[in-house]
């Protein structure tokens, strides 16, 4: 983790000239290391490399709700806006039993088709995530079967100039097909229970070429029987150059691991070559 956090400090202060995109067009960086929301990745690459380049991204987080905490740490590489390779360690904090959790996460994101901006269809992505949990012995307890497993994802994202009252609109469709419990933090699947598919979805506006604000929602399964529910939150996203994003959210994340009611504050800093 200190070394990810290291790599990022490096990143944002580097003079490298980002990429041609237009600002904000990558996203932010979500919890489990790829391009878009906090929760939900687009189809979008990270950073701002055009067909002829190959650029690096980090990003540190931190969720914090009523009866845990979540940090984590990432880099993503873009080559040439075609592939996208990512990695992050996520540490999660289960306050009431004094208990920490970690994760780390593996994975590759390929643009199949269409521009965010300039196809008139959406941009789609195809995407792939290796989850191994480090501590698997709660969610063994709970009932979990795994302590790895593998997401595979395909999103489709396109941002419309000016239909929202002269301001710009994205909208994100992901489906994932995962046995994730809680995005893999207590295991993978369990008895009799395995993988399927799940929907997620996003939607911004950008009343500044700089700031978005928008709502993000993702559908989970519930294989332990635990009353998994799924995800959302409120977002505002300031970028202020391409060389840094910061991202803030309200969220609601439901029941954990049985103890409901799990709303608090998200928060996140990316840095680009």
């Amino acid at each position: 983790m200190k070394l990810i956090l290291s790599l990022l400090l490096l990143v944002i202060s580097s003079a490298s000239a980002a990429g041609g995109k237009i600002l904000a067009t990558p996203g932010v960086s979500m919890v489990e290391g790829s391009a878009g929301g906090g929760l939900v990745p687009w189809s979008q690459l990270a950073g701002y490399a055009t067909e002829d380049e190959v650029l690096a991204s980090g990003f540190c987080s931190r969720a914090s709700v009523d009866d845990f905490d979540l940090n984590v740490c990432g880099v993503q590489v873009n080559i040439k806006d075609r592939i996208e390779l990512s990695y992050a360690e996520q540490t999660f904090d289960v306050n009431p039993l004094s208990l920490q959790l970690e994760q780390s996460i593996t994975g590759a994101k390929f643009r199949l088709y269409g521009d965010l901006v300039y196809s008139h269809f959406p941009q789609i992505s195809a995407g792939v995530q290796y989850k191994k949990l480090d501590t698997p012995s709660v969610p063994f307890s709970l009932g979990a079967e795994s302590d790895n497993g593998t997401d595979v994802y395909f999103t489709a994202s396109k941002l419309h100039l000016g239909v929202v009252v002269g301001y710009n609109l994205l909208w994100n469709v992901s489906a994932r097909h995962t046995e994730a419990n809680q995005m893999g933090l207590l295991g993978f699947g369990a008895r009799g229970k395995g993988a399927s598919l799940q929907l997620e979805a996003s939607a911004a506006v950008l009343f500044h070429k700089s700031l978005a604000i928008g709502v993000e929602y993702r559908q989970k399964p519930d294989n332990l029987g635990l009353g998994e529910n799924d995800w959302s939150d409120v977002f505002i996203a300031w970028f202020p150059n391409k060389h840094l994003s910061i991202t803030a959210a309200y969220l609601d994340l439901g029941s954990i691991a049985g103890i409901a009611n799990q709303k608090g504050w998200y928060s996140s800093i990316t840095g680009y070559f």
